[in-house]
C-alpha cells in the first residue's frame, strides 16, 4: 500500500507580497516627503524648478536654495529619521519592553548631557568632536539604565527599566542646567539645540554622523534574524542557535552609534522612536525584519514631515521639527494604543 506524504501547507507568500507592497508605498510616501522638503519653506520653490535643480544645478536663488540648503537638510532629516526609528525598534526588541524609546530610557538625556559638558567644561567646538561625546554620553547612559533596572530580584522588567530611565533623565537634565547657567550664550546655544531642530544643520553635520548612522543601520538589520529567536525567549533562542549574549551586545553597540549620531546632528529628538515601531508592528506583524525595514523608512518620513508642517504653520517663520514631532507623535501613538493593546507592563 502506498504511504501518501503530508500535505506541506503552502508558504504564506501573499502576506509577504503584502509587505513589500506596503514598504514600497511608505517608500513613496518618503519620496514625497523629501519632495515637499525641498519645496516648502519661507521661499516656496515650484517642484518644477525643484526637479530642474536637482537635474542640472544652476546658479539661480531658487537653485542655490534647494542644491545649498535644503538638499542637506532633508538627507539630514532622512538619516536622523531612519536611526531612530532604528534605534526605537531595536530597543523594543532587545528589552521586550513596548514603551522602550531613547528617550524614555535615558539615552537621549546621556548624550545631550555629554556634549554639553563637551561644550561648556572642555571648549569643544564642531558637529565632528560633538559625535564622539555623544556616542560616550548615549553608552554610559544605557549601561546605567540597565545595571540600574537589573538590580535587586525579578530583573529588568519594563516598568523598572523605565523608571531607572526617567530617573536618570532628570538627574542629567540637572547636570545640563548646571553647566548651562554659569554661562549665557551656552544656555541659549543649548535651549535652541535641545529642542530638536533640522533647520540651521545642514552638509558639515550630515558629513560628520552618516558614516555612523550606516553602520549602525547596517548592524540593526543583520540582527534581525537573532532578534526574531531572542523575542522567544533566552532559552528558546539558544535551542534555536542564536547567541543572545552576543546579540544583545552588538544591539547595545547599534543603538549606541544610532542615537549617539542622530542625537548630535539633530538634538534630542523624541516620541519617533517610540511611536514608529508599533506603526510597523500594526502592519507588518512582529517579525523584525520587516518592522526594522519599517521602522527606518516611517521614522525618515514622520521626521521630514513634522518638519515640512513646522515650516507651514508659522511661516515665514518655523517650528522646529521636534516639537512638532511631539504634536504629530503623541496622538498618532494614543490612536495606535487605542486601536491595538500595547502587551501589559
Amino acid at each position: 500500500m502506498a504511504v501518501v506524504a503530508p500535505a506541506v501547507p503552502p508558504r504564506p507568500r501573499g502576506r509577504a507580497t503584502a509587505r513589500g507592497a506596503g514598504l514600497l508605498l511608505a517608500l513613496l510616501v518618503l519620496a514625497l516627503a523629501a519632495l515637499l522638503s525641498l519645496a516648502v519653506g519661507a521661499q516656496s520653490i515650484p517642484l518644477g524648478e525643484v526637479v530642474e535643480a536637482l537635474r542640472h544645478g544652476g546658479s539661480s536663488e531658487n537653485a542655490t536654495i534647494v542644491t545649498e540648503l535644503r538638499v542637506p537638510r532633508t538627507l539630514l532629516g532622512i538619516a536622523v529619521g531612519v536611526a531612530l526609528g532604528l534605534a526605537g525598534a531595536l530597543m523594543q526588541a532587545l528589552t521586550r519592553n513596548p514603551l522602550a524609546d531613547p528617550g524614555l530610557l535615558g539615552i537621549n538625556a546621556g548624550a545631550a548631557a555629554a556634549v554639553v559638558i563637551a561644550i561648556g567644561i572642555l571648549g569643544v567646538t564642531g558637529t565632528t568632536a560633538y559625535v564622539w561625546f555623544a556616542f560616550l554620553g548615549a553608552a554610559l547612559a544605557a549601561v546605567a539604565v540597565y545595571a540600574v533596572g537589573s538590580a535587586g530580584r525579578g530583573g529588568p522588567t519594563p516598568v523598572r527599566l523605565a523608571l531607572a530611565g526617567t530617573a536618570l533623565s532628570a538627574a542629567l537634565t540637572a547636570v545640563i542646567y548646571g553647566v548651562t547657567l554659569t554661562d549665557e550664550l551656552l544656555l541659549q546655544r543649548y535651549n535652541l539645540w535641545s529642542i530638536g531642530a533640522l533647520g540651521g544643520r545642514g552638509r558639515t553635520e550630515l558629513e560628520a554622523v552618516v558614516p555612523f548612522i550606516a553602520v549602525g543601520a547596517l548592524a540593526a538589520l543583520l540582527l534581525a534574524r537573532p532578534l526574531n529567536a531572542l523575542a522567544l525567549g533566552d532559552d528558546s533562542a539558544r535551542s534555536l542557535g542564536a547567541h543572545v549574549g552576543r546579540t544583545r551586545i552588538a544591539g547595545a553597540a547599534a543603538i549606541t552609534l544610532l542615537c549617539g549620531a542622530a542625537t548630535a546632528a539633530a538634538g534630542p529628538i523624541w516620541f519617533l522612536g517610540l511611536t514608529v515601531p508599533h506603526a510597523a508592528r500594526a502592519i507588518c506583524g512582529p517579525d523584525q525584519r520587516w518592522v526594522l525595514a519599517y521602522s527606518a523608512v516611517f521614522g525618515a518620513a514622520l521626521l521630514l514631515v513634522a518638519d515640512v508642517l513646522g515650516r507651514i504653520v508659522v511661516r515665514p517663520s518655523e517650528l522646529q521639527a521636534g516639537l512638532m514631532l511631539a504634536a504629530v507623535g503623541a496622538p498618532l501613538f494614543i490612536a495606535l494604543v487605542r486601536r491595538k493593546r500595547i502587551a501589559a507592563l
